[in-house]
Parts: structure tokens; C-alpha cells; sequence
């Protein structure tokens, strides 16, 4: 229920920054910030690149957010803005390199008191490096349909490919990480 209301929130965010309020576009940058410079470092591995990247985003967003015809389609159009930025910045600071590093640790839930809850932070931390160690649009596609429940079409748009392409890095990540998580190393 959470995430439909969000949802409608940010339609409504969307639509009134549009139609020119300030006060709603501020909201919605506040609302989307931090989930667009999470998207950036998830495809940068890079804390300076992703900051710059989302801030110029940004001002892309605001200059065409009143051309923007469905207001559903913010997340994925904001994404993909993102994702363009991105690959601008790295080309211009990295035209050598492929795109590189892994996402930020997450900091550890703390200590926990029972065996099971024990056993499910290891799985959680297992998990979390497998995410790590894989290939960086790999990593980009699995954020974004499972961690941001964005659809197969909505995560094309955002990472600016077609489909099949976001089902293919999805199965070959499913993969790879249930090979790690099962034990499995060789696949």
C-alpha cells in the first residue's frame, strides 16, 4: 500500500513541477536524489562520478520535465537520464577503462542474538558480495527490477536498452549468483 501511495505521490509531484511549481519539483528531487546517485554509483563505482552525474540529471530533469507526457513513466525517463549522464562522465574521465569497482558495502545489521538470525546475516552478506562481484550492468539490471521493483520495460528504458538485453543480464546474474550462493564457483 506504502509503494502505490509513493507511487501517486510522486505522479502528482511530477505533474504539478510540470506545470511550473518549484515547491513540488523540490520535493520530488528530495523523494528521487538519493535512489538516481544510488543508480549512478551502482553503474560508476564511482562516489564523484555518480554525485556529478545525478546533479547534472537533474537540471536536464527540470528543463524537461514539462515535455514529460506520462507522469508514470518519471522513474524509468529519470533513470535513463542518469544512465546517459554516466556514461558521458566516464567516457570523458575513463575513454581507457570499462566500467569498473563494485557498489559500496552496506553497512552490517547489528550483532544479532539467535542462531537463525545469525545464519541469515551471513546469507544477507553473501548475497550482498555476490551482488558486488558482479559485471557492473549485471549489477545495474538486478537493482534496478528487484531492489527498485521497476518492470523489465521500465529498467530497458532506464538503462537505455532493449529488453531482451535486461532479461539476458538478469538470467546470467540469477545465475551467477545462485552458483555462489549454492557453492558452486566453477559456473
Amino acid at each position: 500500500m506504502r509503494e502505490a501511495t509513493g507511487r501517486v505521490l510522486d505522479e502528482y509531484l511530477v505533474v504539478a513541477a510540470a506545470a511550473g511549481d518549484r515547491r513540488a519539483f523540490g520535493d520530488l528531487a528530495r523523494r528521487w536524489n538519493r535512489k538516481l546517485i544510488a543508480h549512478a554509483w551502482r553503474l560508476t563505482g564511482d562516489q564523484e562520478i555518480a554525485l556529478e552525474a545525478a546533479q547534472s540529471a537533474w537540471v536536464e530533469i527540470a528543463r524537461g520535465i514539462v515535455r514529460l507526457r506520462d507522469e508514470k513513466a518519471f522513474p524509468a525517463w529519470a533513470y535513463r537520464i542518469v544512465s546517459r549522464r554516466c556514461a558521458r562522465l566516464i567516457a570523458a574521465r575513463q575513454a581507457d577503462r570499462a566500467l569498473a569497482a563494485s557498489v559500496a558495502a552496506e553497512p552490517p545489521p547489528p550483532p544479532a542474538m539467535t542462531d537463525d538470525a545469525f545464519g541469515m546475516r551471513l546469507e544477507a552478506e553473501r548475497l550482498h558480495a555476490a551482488i558486488r562481484a558482479l559485471p557492473p550492468a549485471q549489477r545495474a539490471a538486478i537493482a534496478l527490477f528487484h531492489f527498485e521493483q521497476m518492470t523489465v520495460a521500465e529498467t530497458a528504458v532506464a538503462l537505455d536498452i532493449p529488453a531482451g538485453t535486461v532479461k539476458t543480464r538478469l538470467m546470467h546474474a540469477r545465475l551467477a549468483l545462485r552458483a555462489v550462493l549454492e557453492g558452486d564457483d566453477h559456473a
